[in-house]
């Protein structure tokens, strides 16, 4: 009898617990969507609708929101598709090299090791408008400017993205899975293309994920480094349409634009989300 009432204590104390942490999860999901909800509202609205404030049922100015947006000055366009490609080749650099970088220290014992891990931490800690100006004019000298490669080619020294990769290879790349590949004859190219890259998939999607959001968010660096309009990409000319003069100034084009710029996102983030708890439990834990 004492036993049953302590299991029903301990079953009703577990339903508790985990509707609390429904109740709360909603809660933090609401104040997530309910954002993305607000924009697409506002996407179809006028600018004298949005002046008025904040209503929460759709206008009927969406297609005269992007009609003006796609036949206005901005080449919206040709903007997007700039940061398509400075976002995908920036992602598939960063997450293939991090990963490489990542199998050189966990795989191999050399001298340095160790101290070239602390200096790859210690990278982390520098801010990007700290060295801003010298590459600024290191690009400038290369006569790079108003290109993509400065956007991309530093993706290959990505600290953050290598630590992730490490912790991860310590808890899901065993050391005798190797070592059986190099006995078969296997090359370290070849172990790391066929063996260690599909292991990470996992972390490989995740990151994808970050560094993909990352570079299309960038507004920093493109910034500094683009200046004709058929180079620049999504934020710089969202910026702009922002800066535009008051006669020019148009709220529904702009939330629309903002709108229009989050798609691509969405599409890679429901193409790899399957891996994200899978890859960020797994990388959390250190082997």
């Amino acid at each position: 009898m004492q036993v049953n009432m302590v299991e029903e204590k301990v079953k009703g104390g577990v339903k508790s617990r985990r509707l609390v942490s429904y109740i709360v999860l909603g809660i933090f999901s609401f104040l997530c969507l309910f954002w993305f909800y607000v924009l697409l509202i506002n996407a179809t609205r006028s600018h004298s609708e949005l002046s008025t404030g904040f209503t929460p049922m759709p206008s009927k100015y969406l297609f005269t929101n992007l009609n003006n947006l796609f036949h206005g000055s901005q080449p919206v366009l040709n903007g997007m598709l700039n940061s398509i490609i400075v976002s995908a080749l920036n992602c598939v650099v960063c997450v293939y090299f991090s990963a490489m970088t990542a199998y050189a220290i966990h795989a191999y014992e050399f001298k340095l090791r160790n101290a070239l891990f602390t200096m790859i931490l210690a990278i982390m800690m520098i801010p990007t408008q700290v060295t801003a100006l010298g590459f600024i004019q290191l690009i400038t000298k290369m006569k790079l400017m108003d290109t993509f490669i400065p956007l991309i080619v530093p993706a290959v020294a990505s600290p953050v993205v290598f630590f992730y990769m490490k912790q991860y290879m310590e808890s899901a790349l065993p050391m005798e899975l190797l070592e059986a590949a190099r006995i078969d004859g296997a090359g370290e190219i070849r172990i790391f293309n066929t063996l260690v890259l599909p292991l990470m998939v996992p972390a490989m999607a995740v990151q994808a994920i970050f560094s993909f959001v990352g570079s299309w968010n960038n507004y920093f660096t493109p910034a500094l480094v683009l200046s004709t309009d058929k180079m620049k990409t999504l934020p710089i000319l969202i910026a702009q349409l922002r800066g535009a003069d008051f006669l020019k100034f148009d709220m529904g084009q702009v939330y629309a634009m903002i709108a229009f710029s989050i798609f691509p996102v969405i599409v890679v983030y429901l193409i790899l989300s399957k891996y994200i708890v899978g890859g960020l439990a797994a990388g959390a834990v250190k082997g």
